[in-house]
């Protein structure tokens, strides 16, 4: 499935985190679908060119920008960078995400601020950044019928624990409450927010869960529909969401996974054991 490369015609949007998986078939879907789009990136400088080099050999519009979305001075220079390039911006798309696995007992402090820092005060700085522009400057009807749209990368462990990952799976858990409460306080405005939930995804953060055969059975075990989740399932999803087609959708988490309540009955029956 493709999206019409007139749907989000004349919008300008910014992903971050999106030098690779998730995060660039998300930016590569946006410039595909009209917008023009920024490139977000920690530390691939040349990943991140190549995928603005890629949407402007396709005639799109991008360029790419290094920034910490856990430092509030480097998120406000890179949004002063936007809008300097750009003019505004109407979609946000918060993707940028670490792990730092450990045992809860062996966690070090280091260890959980990095994860809460990047996964969620980083959501919070961008959205932040983004509220602004879209109250200074409205609704802008031959654009969009939404002043803003906001969307949160979040995953499947906003809800499921995760034994081993507790910075992570309360990352995201703080991210579905923040993304609900922003979407009431804003919706007046008619700014939209939103997050997506993924499941099993291949990309690189979840790497070895599916990269060799052993693994990937493993993992099908929970999935009915018998297939891991690519990262263009997630892309789609983010697309329709920044559209005008999903104007009356606001404040809710869309999981993204084809075994979410096989995996989720089998994890309360290990519980009720």
């Amino acid at each position: 499935m493709s999206y019409s490369p007139y749907l989000l015609k004349g919008q300008k949007a910014l992903v971050t985190g999106a030098s690779s998986g998730i995060g660039e078939a998300i930016a590569r879907n946006l410039a595909s679908s009209g917008a023009a789009v920024v490139i977000n990136y920690h530390s691939e400088a040349q990943e991140a060119q190549k995928i603005v080099d890629d949407i402007k050999t396709a005639n799109g519009e991008a360029f790419a920008i290094q920034a910490d979305v856990s430092k509030e001075d480097q998120v406000k220079a890179m949004f002063s960078k936007m809008l300097q390039e750009f003019g505004t911006i109407d979609i946000l798309v918060s993707n940028a995400g670490i792990q730092k696995d450990s045992a809860f007992i062996d966690m070090t402090l280091d260890q959980w601020n990095a994860v809460i820092g990047i996964n969620l005060t980083g959501q919070f700085l961008c959205a932040r950044e983004a509220a602004k522009e879209f109250l200074r400057r409205g609704v802008k009807p031959d654009i969009s019928c939404a002043a803003g749209k906001i969307i949160c990368m979040s995953s499947v462990h906003q809800v499921i624990p995760w034994a081993g990952h507790v910075n992570y799976a309360t990352s995201k858990g703080g991210i579905n409450m923040m993304m609900q409460s922003i979407a009431q306080e804003l919706a007046p405005h008619k700014i939209r927010v939103n997050s997506i939930a993924p499941g099993a995804i291949k990309t690189p953060i979840n790497k070895s869960a599916w990269d060799t055969p052993e693994a990937e059975a493993k993992l099908l075990q929970l999935i009915p529909a018998k297939r891991v989740g690519d990262v263009e399932d997630i892309a789609k999803a983010a697309v329709w969401l920044a559209s005008d087609d999903s104007d009356y959708v606001n404040g809710t988490y869309n999981t993204i996974c084809r075994w979410w309540y096989d995996f989720v009955s089998r994890v309360y029956r290990e519980w009720l054991k």
